[in-house]
């Protein structure tokens, strides 16, 4: 999205924007957009925006009064609102069986609730601009695991909200897209592999979890970042709806198939 006739750049919010996807989408928006970022953390927040020019916003977006707010001080700041990326989101590994409903609940609250406050909320101004949302979802909301079932839950639930904004507000000019990551290498991913344990250093544990992903590797926040900054962009002006996976082709592969491909690998055969 280039400048308007003031020759005015249009304005970005980016959720969790003071780490991982965020920020690197916050850097990456910078070069055409006008980026406000925000998070719970002031210290990570100031660090990306003294990057890359953003605007640090300090706010919890699972607090339905706080993410009403971030969108009003955004607007009084910059006079617009032409995107918002909705990236925030945490994962609280447990069973099904095992987990509290304090973690089931923050897990929605800040995946799913969060999102939708803030949407509701940026929506008018949206709509005046005929803007365009990201929401960051995970291939765990299409396809799950063990302990993933507040998580995939709660990002099966963000996609399907996005694509029912998508349909409901397209007729009024306004997109709505999701990028749904795999393994991307984070500071949230660098937790999950250092809880799991299961490999000696991360190097390890990343190659291990990537095994039979076919693209053989986790991947960057910047691959990541510049989905999102595509979606957004009039490049796809009749791209809605849609579930963008980087996943480095994770989603394609038949689990109960890879058992074969250390057999094609080294020039054997299945048969």
């Amino acid at each position: 999205m280039g400048q308007d006739q003031n020759g005015e750049k249009p304005v970005v919010i980016v959720t969790g924007g003071g780490s991982g996807i965020g920020a690197a989408a916050a850097r990456r928006l910078a070069r055409d957009w006008r980026v406000a970022i925000c998070g719970r953390r002031k210290d990570p927040l100031d660090k990306v925006a003294a990057e890359c020019g953003a605007v640090p916003f300090v706010a919890d977006v699972s607090d339905p009064e706080a993410a009403r707010a971030l969108v009003a001080d955004v607007v009084a700041h910059f006079g617009r609102l032409d995107g918002l990326v909705l990236n925030a989101g945490i994962l609280v590994n447990a069973l099904l069986g095992d987990m509290s409903l304090d973690d089931w609940n923050q897990q929605l609250a800040i995946n799913l609730t969060g999102p939708f406050v803030l949407t509701q909320a940026a929506l008018p101004h949206l709509l005046e601009r005929k803007g365009a949302v990201v929401s960051i979802t995970s291939v765990g909301g299409i396809q799950t695991g063990p302990g993933l079932a507040a998580y995939s839950a709660s990002k099966a639930g963000l996609q399907l909200m996005t694509q029912a904004l998508s349909y409901e507000y397209a007729r009024h000019g306004l997109r709505a897209n999701v990028v749904a990551p795999g393994w991307i290498r984070t500071e949230m991913g660098d937790e999950e592999m250092e809880t799991m344990q299961i490999a000696d250093d991360l190097e390890g544990a990343y190659a291990k979890v990537s095994e039979f992903v076919p693209a053989r590797r986790a991947g960057t926040s910047d691959e990541a970042a510049e989905a999102i900054a595509w979606l957004l962009s009039p490049a796809a002006s009749f791209v809605n709806g849609a579930v963008l996976a980087v996943d480095g082709g994770s989603l394609v592969a038949n689990v109960g198939m890879t058992f074969f491909d250390k057999i094609m690998e080294g020039g054997g055969s299945p048969h």
